[in-house]
This record gives C-alpha cells, sequence and structure tokens, in this order.
C-alpha cells in the first residue's frame, strides 16, 4: 500500500468512528460510501465492495466495543434490550456476513443504498414522548427481536453493524429515549459485528492492513465521539445523523444510477 492510501484510509475511519461514537451508530453508513469512492476519486488504490465491506465490517467492531466502553458508567446501557436485540441481530448478521460471498458487488450496493433510504423514511416517522432512562423500559419484545434478524441479515451483507437502521428503529417503532438508544444501539451493534466479521472471515472477504488502519483510527476516535455524544442535545444528535443517512443516501444512489 502507498503512504497516500494508508493516510487517506487513517484519516476515513477517524471521521467514521467519532460520528460512530457520538451518534450511536458503527460508523457503516459513513464509512461505507467513503472508503468504496474517496480513494479511487482521489486516484489512489480502489477496494472493491465485498473488501470495503470486510474493512468496514472489523472498523465497526472495534469502533462500536471503544463506544460501550465509554459509555459503561452513563446508565443508558439497557441490558434487556441488548439481550433480546442483541441475540436476534448476532443470527441474522452471521448469515449475511457469510452469505454474503455469493453477491455480487453491484447487488451488495444496492442492499446498502435500500437500507439508507429506510433509515431515512425511520427517522422522519413521528415519535411519541419516551419514557425517561431506565432499565424498566416498556417495548414490544418480539418486534425487537424480529426486526434485529432482519436487520442483521441486510448488515451483515454489506458489513455493517446495522446501527444506521437500530437507532431510528429504536426511536420510532420501540419509542426508546434517545441517549438509551444511543448507548444501547452501540452494544446491540457491537453483538452484530461479531457475526458480520465472522462471516466475512470465513469466507476471505477482509483485507488485513486495510483493516487494521481503519482499526487504529476507530480506537482513538469512538471514546472522543462517545463523549462528547453525551453532552450534545439530543434533538442535535438527531439533527446530524439524519442530515448523514441523507447524504449518504444520495451519495450510493448516484453510484448504482
Amino acid at each position: 500500500m502507498s503512504l497516500s492510501f494508508i493516510i487517506i484510509l487513517f484519516v476515513l475511519g477517524f471521521v467514521g468512528s467519532f460520528l460512530s461514537g457520538m451518534l450511536g451508530v458503527g460508523g457503516a453508513i459513513i464509512n461505507y460510501p467513503l472508503i468504496l469512492y474517496i480513494p479511487p476519486l482521489l486516484g489512489v488504490a480502489a477496494l472493491t465492495a465485498h473488501h470495503v465491506s470486510g474493512v468496514v465490517a472489523v472498523q465497526v467492531f472495534f469502533a462500536t466495543l471503544c463506544g460501550v466502553f465509554a459509555y459503561r458508567k452513563g446508565g443508558y446501557l439497557n441490558k434487556g434490550l441488548i439481550l433480546y436485540m442483541g441475540i436476534s441481530i448476532l443470527a441474522g448478521s452471521l448469515i449475511g456476513g457469510y452469505s454474503s460471498e455469493w453477491i455480487s458487488e453491484n447487488v451488495v450496493n444496492f442492499i446498502y443504498g435500500i437500507l439508507a433510504i429506510l433509515a431515512v423514511i425511520l427517522m422522519f416517522i413521528p415519535r411519541r414522548d419516551a419514557v425517561q432512562p431506565d432499565q424498566s423500559l416498556q417495548y414490544n419484545r418480539l418486534l425487537a427481536m424480529v426486526l434485529s434478524f432482519i436487520v442483521g441479515i441486510c448488515a451483515g451483507i454489506v458489513g455493517a453493524g446495522g446501527s444506521f437502521l437500530l437507532v431510528p428503529i429504536m426511536l420510532t417503532v420501540l419509542n426508546i429515549p434517545m441517549r438509551v438508544t444511543i448507548a444501547t444501539s452501540l452494544a446491540v451493534t457491537f453483538i452484530s459485528s461479531i457475526g458480520s466479521v465472522t462471516g466475512k472471515l470465513l469466507s476471505h472477504q477482509i483485507l488485513f492492513w486495510p483493516s487494521l488502519i481503519v482499526v487504529i483510527a476507530s480506537i482513538i476516535a469512538s471514546p472522543i465521539g462517545a463523549k462528547l455524544g453525551q453532552k450534545v442535545n439530543p434533538k442535535v444528535l438527531k439533527v446530524i445523523l439524519l442530515v448523514l443517512i441523507i447524504a449518504t443516501t444520495i451519495k450510493i444512489w448516484m453510484g448504482i444510477l
């Protein structure tokens, strides 16, 4: 790898992981299009969609792990949600991550584009006033498990943890408070990324050195973003997330079409 490629990967990984920690997402919604399109746009090495999804899967694993560690004492990690959604999304992401080996690059990008559109739609759905953050939140457990499993399959295919869908689902469908959503989605996404990484390792889609560079950036940036996210107004966080998802959706569909 060239020095310029290393620097670009590090910067992209840092930006994506910082935002992941702050917004409670794994970073795939940002890093996938950045790593897929920016390096060739700057005239350096281009990775295939399968290899980008592999790099992103590893990045999400470490970014969410660091994010959860930063939130561990805030009181916003809901153990029930983590258990029910985590088990389901792990099974789905393992299936999606392994089966993605037999899916074409265009289909991988198409699935990513569909997921991004769904995330935008969910973010625009009005939500009821959520209850205060505690360990006794009321939500539909069966619905949470079914949706997590479906998200896991799709996210595993594109190397994501699925947090860019989990966050709007938890906010609008399950009616979970914003800060609990951010912290808990990081934990669920971490569990999901275990399945994604395992599936992509078994199908030989992970490149070691690009993944290592992005992981180093993630370890540095994700905790910084998580600490900042605990201080920023929840409404501001939702607007930032919505803008990022819309921008990413436009970019990925421009590439597909």
